[in-house]
C-alpha cells in the first residue's frame, strides 16, 4: 500500500491518498518517487509519501498505481519531512509546496545524472583547500567582527543555532563573509544552502566562491554527456532541464553548495546544513504563489529541523532579525526564536565606512550654502567633482514612476491614521481613508505641529538624468534603471563618469586593483521621499537601499565620500551615518509593539470577496463574540482584526463576475506570537471548508505579510 501526496491544489485535498501497488512496482515504488494515478476520472502525478500494510480507505474505493514515473528518489525523506512542517508553519498543504520545490520532470536529464561518474579523489583534496580558505578568511574576520567565533564554533558543532550578521561596507565584503561561511560549513560536510535577492547577487557570489576554488556544476565531458562540480544555481526562471538537473544533483548530494533567489529555500539538502539568506527584508523573498511562504522563514525551519546553522545577513538589519537577538522576550514558533548577534567593532565600522554626511537644510546652513533648496547644492556639487577627478561617481536616484503621498502642509510629515499609524491615501471622491484599516478620516489634525491642513505629494524620479548633467557639463552619464531603454548596466570601467542609478541597479566597478573597484563618492538623491513611502518595512527598506549604495564607496581612509541629501527621519540618517542599522530596527520594533504589528505579533493578511472574508474571520474566531477578537499591547485592549480595506480587483478577474458582485476587501488579523502556529492552522482549516462547500467567492490568506501591510 502506497500513501501518495497527489499535484492536486485544493486545500481541502490535501492529505495522502493510499493506493494498491503491484508486484512488478513493489521495489521501485520507495517514498520519494514520482507515480501516476488515477484521481477523480482524470490521471494526475504524485509522490509516494509512505508504505504501509493496512489503510483506513474502504478496500472498493482504492485502486491500483497506473505507473512509477521517475526510477529514483525525487524527493528524499528529509526533504519529505520540511515540505509537511513548512506546509503546516504557513498554512498550505504539502501539495502546494512540492509544486514549488519539485520542478517540472525531464527524463533525459536523469539519464545524464546516471552516466557521470565519482570525485572522491577531488572532494578529499578540495577539503583541505576549503580547510586552508575558512582559517585565512576566519583571521580576518575575527579582528573585525565581535562574536564571529560563536558562528564558527556552531558551524563546527552538532545543534541548531541561529544568527544574525550585519556586515560592514565594501564592495565585496559580504561575499567574502558569504564564501567564509560557505567554505567552513564545506570543510566539515555540511552542505550550504544561499538565498540571494537577485541574480546579479547570485553571479556575483558565484565569482567569489570560484575564486577560493570551488566549480560551478556544468557539463565535463561533451560527448558523455557527464555533468560534475561544487555548487549549483536554483532559480525558478531557468529552463526546465537546468532546473532539474540542478535539483537532481543537490538531492542525490552530487553538489554541496546550493545558491538561488527564494527557489532554492527548497533545495533538497540533508544533514546539518548551512542556510544562508542575504537581505532578509527584501520583497523577492516571499513567494507569489499559496501558501506564500518567506524565504526567511523557510530556512529557519529547516535549519532547526536538520540541527544546522541558520544566517540572517544585511547591511540593514530586518526588524525581525532584531526582535529574535532580545532574549527577553522572544518565544519559539516554528519560523522564529532567539538569534545570536553578530556586530561589527565600533573603530573597525568608522574605518571601513566612507565619511557620511547628512545635507538637510540644518547641515547646510550651518557651512553657509547659498543654495538651500536645491535638489543638489553647491556642497554637494563641490564634493561629487572632486571625486570624479580621480574614477566614478554614483547618484542613487528613487525608483522611476509615479505615486502619490498625503502629508502635512506645513512641517511635512506624512499624515498618518490615528487609530493604527497607518499611512493614509486620497480616494477619487475626495475622501480620506487609511490604506491598512480602512477608517474614515475626519477632522485630521498633524501630531507634531497641529496644522489642520494636509498636501498631496507626488513622487517621481523621471528625467533626473537631464536635470543632473547640466551640473557636471562634459561628464559621461551612465544611466542604469530597468525602465530606461539600455536597462540596468552591469559594470563599468573605473574612469571618471557619473553613474545614476536607482536602488538595485547600481553597475559595478570593474578594475584591476580593489581601489579600482569603488566609487569615488557617492551620493543618494531625494532623502525626503523616504518620508512617504508606504509598507510596513517602509524604513528599513530605505535604509537597506541607502546602505548597498554606500557601500559600493570607497572606504575614509581612500578618501570615500557619501552624502544624504535632503530631509528624512533623523533616526534613518543616523543610522546610515553610524552604520548602525540596529538603531533603526530598534525604533521600528518600539512603534509596532505600540501598534501591535509583526514581529511583536504574528499576523495575516485574509483577501477576497468581503463575505468570504467575513465568513473565514468568524470561523477562526477573530470577530466580536470570538476567543481571538482582541489582544493585550502595552497600550491596552485592541481589536485583533485591521479592516477590512477595499482592494482593487485582480488583473486576471474572471470576465463572468459581475461588477457588483466583486467586492474585494483585506483584513489583518493579529494574534500573539505563541499562536501563531495555530492561526496558520485554523486559516488552512477554513480555507478548506470554504472549498470543500464550493463556496461563492475568492478567499485567500498569506502569513508574515510584507506587501500587503
Amino acid at each position: 500500500m502506497a500513501q501518495v501526496v497527489l499535484d492536486v491544489q485544493a486545500t481541502h485535498l490535501g492529505q495522502t491518498f493510499d493506493y494498491y501497488v503491484e508486484e512488478k512496482y513493489s521495489e521501485v515504488a520507495r517514498p520519494g518517487v514520482m507515480v501516476r494515478v488515477r484521481f477523480g476520472g482524470q490521471r494526475v502525478n504524485g509522490i509516494i509519501w509512505n508504505r504501509t500494510d493496512v489503510s483506513d480507505t474502504p478496500a472498493s474505493a482504492l485502486r491500483f498505481i497506473d505507473r512509477v514515473v521517475t526510477d529514483g528518489v525525487l524527493v528524499p525523506k528529509a526533504m519529505r519531512e520540511d515540505i509537511t512542517l513548512i506546509a503546516d508553519a504557513f498554512g498550505g498543504t504539502r501539495a502546494n509546496i512540492l509544486r514549488l520545490a519539485v520542478p517540472p520532470r525531464v527524463a533525459r536529464v536523469e539519464q545524464e545524472q546516471r552516466r557521470s561518474g565519482s570525485t572522491a579523489r577531488e572532494g578529499r583534496a578540495r577539503a583541505e583547500r576549503l580547510l586552508a580558505v575558512e582559517q585565512e578568511h576566519f583571521d580576518q574576520l575575527k579582528a573585525r567582527y565581535g562574536g564571529v567565533n560563536l558562528l564558527r564554533e556552531a558551524l563546527e558543532g552538532s545543534r541548531f543555532q541561529s544568527f544574525v550578521f550585519d556586515t560592514l561596507p565594501g564592495f565585496d565584503h559580504w561575499r567574502r563573509c558569504a564564501a567564509w561561511m560557505v567554505a567552513a560549513a564545506l570543510s566539515h560536510n555540511r552542505p550550504a544552502v544561499i538565498v540571494l535577492p537577485t541574480m546579479r547577487e547570485i553571479n556575483d557570489m558565484i565569482e567569489t566562491l570560484q575564486s577560493i576554488g570551488l566549480r560551478v556544476f556544468a557539463q565535463t565531458n561533451a560527448s558523455s554527456g557527464g555533468y560534475d562540480g561544487d555548487m549549483a544555481v536554483l532559480n525558478a526562471q531557468m529552463p526546465p532541464a537546468e532546473r532539474y538537473r540542478a535539483y537532481l544533483a543537490a538531492s542525490s548530494g552530487r553538489v554541496s553548495c546550493i545558491i538561488g533567489t527564494r527557489a532554492a529555500m527548497y533545495a533538497p539538502v540533508e544533514g546539518r546544513a548551512l542556510f544562508l539568506i542575504v537581505d532578509d527584508v527584501c520583497y523577492q523573498d516571499a513567494d507569489g504563489m499559496m501558501p506564500y511562504a518567506n524565504a526567511r522563514g523557510v530556512l529557519r525551519l529547516r535549519a532547526k529541523a536538520h540541527g544546522g546553522v541558520f544566517v540572517a545577513m544585511a547591511n540593514a538589519r530586518s526588524v525581525q532579525s532584531q526582535w529574535e537577538t532580545d532574549a527577553t522576550h522572544v518565544g519559539e514558533t516554528p519560523v522564529s526564536g532567539f538569534s545570536t548577534p553578530i556586530h561589527a567593532l565600533p573603530a573597525v565600522t568608522k574605518e571601513a565606512s566612507p565619511w557620511i554626511r547628512w545635507l538637510n537644510r540644518d547641515e547646510l546652513a550651518r557651512v553657509a550654502d547659498p543654495t538651500i533648496g536645491a535638489r543638489v547644492p553647491h556642497t554637494a556639487v563641490r564634493v561629487l567633482s572632486k571625486g570624479l577627478e580621480s574614477g566614478p561617481v554614483l547618484l542613487s536616484i528613487p525608483q522611476d514612476g509615479i505615486t502619490e503621498a498625503l502629508s502635512c502642509s506645513q512641517c511635512h510629515r506624512q499624515a498618518r491614521c490615528a487609530q493604527c499609524t497607518g499611512p493614509l491615501e486620497r480616494l477619487q471622491d475626495g475622501s480620506i481613508r487609511c490604506r491598512w484599516c480602512g477608517a474614515a478620516t475626519v477632522q485630521w489634525s498633524c501630531p507634531a505641529c497641529h496644522n489642520e491642513r494636509m498636501r498631496v505629494v507626488r513622487v517621481g524620479a523621471a528625467g533626473t538624468a537631464q536635470e543632473l548633467g547640466k551640473l557636471f557639463r562634459g561628464v559621461p552619464i551612465v544611466i542604469s534603471t530597468p525602465s530606461q531603454p539600455r536597462g540596468i548596466v552591469p559594470d563599468i570601467a573605473f574612469a571618471p563618469q557619473l553613474v545614476i542609478a536607482t536602488p538595485g541597479a547600481e553597475p559595478r566597478v570593474r578594475g584591476t586593483s580593489p581601489y579600482e573597484c569603488e566609487y569615488r563618492a557617492v551620493a543618494i538623491l531625494d532623502a525626503w521621499i523616504s518620508l512617504y513611502a508606504f509598507g510596513i518595512d517602509a524604513g528599513v527598506d530605505t535604509l537597506t537601499a541607502w546602505m548597498r549604495a554606500v557601500s559600493l564607496c570607497a572606504p575614509r581612509v581612500r578618501d570615500g565620500q557619501a552624502l544624504l541629501l535632503g530631509e528624512t527621519d533623523p533616526v534613518l540618517a543616523q543610522s546610515l551615518m553610524l552604520w548602525n542599522s540596529p538603531r533603526l530596527a530598534q525604533t521600528e520594533l518600539e512603534e509596532r509593539a505600540q501598534t501591535a504589528l509583526p514581529p511583536v505579533f504574528a499576523a495575516a493578511c485574509v483577501w477576497g470577496r468581503r463575505s468570504a472574508v467575513k465568513t473565514a474571520l468568524e470561523r477562526i474566531g477573530a470577530l466580536s463574540g470570538g476567543d481571538w477578537a482582541t489582544i493585550e499591547t502595552v497600550e491596552g485592549v485592541m481589536p485583533s482584526v485591521l479592516g477590512p480595506v477595499p482592494i482593487p480587483q485582480p488583473r486576471t478577474i474572471d470576465t463572468r463576475e459581475l461588477e457588483v458582485t466583486a467586492d474585494r476587501v483585506k483584513a489583518i488579523v493579529r494574534v500573539p506570537q505563541g499562536k501563531r502556529a495555530e492561526l496558520a492552522l485554523r486559516l488552512r482549516n477554513a480555507s478548506a471548508r470554504h472549498v470543500a462547500a464550493r463556496e461563492a467567492g475568492e478567499l485567500r490568506f498569506q502569513l508574515d505579510p510584507k506587501e500587503r501591510i
